[in-house]
């Protein structure tokens, strides 16, 4: 049955694009030529190059902290997610978030459907001086990398099929209507003032909840303590999330001027000062300074000062990644190991780095770095400067993004498990995924 649906599948995508001008209109051209800007072109081409990177510095990330027999299918879990949602996103993943609105929820995805409309003649109405098409391409890397972050909590443990349809289903009904909701000048959130720069809600909130929700319904792992693989791998999986998240906050800016220089800024300082928050408490709790706390600790500092990147000043953003590090370093302390099988403690540091990162955002977003925040119909000022609408609204937004990225998680992976089994046999599992789902060995 798999190999008919799959043939299906890839026969109805071959004929849809081979006849696309027969349905499809053609991409606008304007009567008179639109004039981008060079340099705002140029960085945004290179800053959806380093997001794209991020994806397979989290396969070494993730894939050196399982067991060696699941290296493997944990990196390519990663590398599929580059695969499936590129094609996914073109077809009708980018409509669903940033087309036409529909009560601020979701957008209409007929006027984007393959692509449709989203040319280089024309542009974003929040990014006028860059082509349409790489707006659209810069937001694909945010949606191939959230899936992937989810991969780490069920490590060593789910049918790789099963994950692409996941996958799938997660883009369609978790992913786009966040990104619709938080990005989108007529979606919820934005219109509430929800502050998110670069992803706290629609990137890792959205993964940590799915990833708690995936642990639960997958259940616990047959051994659940591993030694990693390769802790080099985790070392230049942190290196390759670091270089590329320059361009997942500072090219969120849209633009190559002052913000992307505040978000490459505020992004640098709060990874380092993370990571050594991190090894500091490690030590002052009698642990050993590690290279995987080291790690962890700079992409939770990553993680928490996504949402407020380009909204905070350098100073805060040293404490935003100090506070967010020890948060997430008690949590993976203290979470319940022993009855939740978060194998790589997805939740503890996406998911509450995320949340930390966009009630942060709530208090120390300053009018004085981005100055619209004070301006006629602004979102107004952090909690720190005496200032509490701000706060709320992401309260709000935190609330709102959890109960639904979780229960919807939940119900997805519900789905999935009726259509096909989402876990491997015990045998498989003993035998480890990279030989029982691929037939590959290190």
């Amino acid at each position: 049955m798999r190999k008919i649906l799959l043939s299906l599948l890839l026969c109805t995508i071959l004929v849809l694009t081979l006849f696309s001008n027969f349905f499809l209109t053609d991409n606008p051209v304007p009567a008179e030529a639109v004039k981008f800007d060079t340099g705002d072109t140029a960085w945004l081409i290179v800053a959806t190059s380093l997001v794209l990177l991020m994806t397979p510095g989290l396969g070494f990330f993730y894939g050196g902290m399982v067991g060696k027999k699941n290296v493997i299918s944990t990196m390519l879990q990663s590398f599929m997610a580059m695969v499936i949602v590129t094609v996914l996103w073109v077809i009708i993943g980018f409509g669903l978030s940033f087309g036409p609105s529909i009560g601020g929820i979701i957008g209409d995805p007929r006027e984007n459907l393959f692509f449709q409309g989203v040319g280089i003649n024309t542009a974003w109405s929040l990014a006028p001086t860059i082509p349409f098409m790489l707006f659209a391409l810069f937001q694909a890397k945010f949606a191939i990398i959230t899936p992937a972050l989810i991969t780490g909590a069920f490590a060593e443990r789910i049918r790789f099929w099963a994950y692409l349809l996941f996958m799938v289903l997660f883009i369609l009904f978790v992913y786009a209507p966040l990104a619709h909701m938080t990005w989108h000048p007529d979606g919820l959130f934005f219109k509430m003032g929800v502050l998110d720069f670069a992803g706290g809600t629609v990137v890792h909130m959205s993964a940590g909840w799915a990833a708690l929700a995936g642990a639960i319904f997958l259940g616990k792992r047959k051994v659940q303590k591993v030694n990693p693989a390769r802790i080099t791998y985790v070392l230049l999986g942190t290196g390759l999330l670091w270089f590329g998240w320059f361009g997942f906050n500072a090219g969120s800016a849209l633009g190559a001027n002052g913000l992307a220089v505040q978000a490459l800024g505020t992004t640098t300082v709060a990874a380092a000062s993370a990571a050594m928050a991190w090894v500091f408490l490690d030590k002052i709790m009698g642990h050993k300074l590690s290279a995987m706390g080291a790690c962890i600790g700079a992409v939770v500092g990553l993680v928490a000062i996504t949402p407020a990147a380009g909204f905070v000043s350098i100073p805060h953003a040293i404490a935003i990644g100090i506070i967010a590090s020890l948060i997430s370093n008690v949590m993976v302390l203290k979470f319940p190991k022993g009855k939740i099988d978060d194998a790589l403690d997805v939740f503890a540091c996406h998911g509450v780095g995320g949340m930390v990162g966009m009630v942060l955002t709530g208090v120390f977003a300053s009018g004085a770095v981005y100055p619209g925040l004070v301006a006629e119909g602004g979102a107004g000022q952090g909690l720190i400067f005496g200032e509490t609408g701000l706060f709320v609204h992401q309260l709000t937004a935190l609330v709102i993004v959890s109960v639904f990225a979780f229960s919807m998680s939940y119900f997805l992976f519900f789905i999935v498990n009726k259509i096909t089994p989402l876990r491997v046999t015990e045998d498989k599992e003993e035998l480890g995924l990279d030989i029982s789902q691929h037939g590959e060995y290190l």
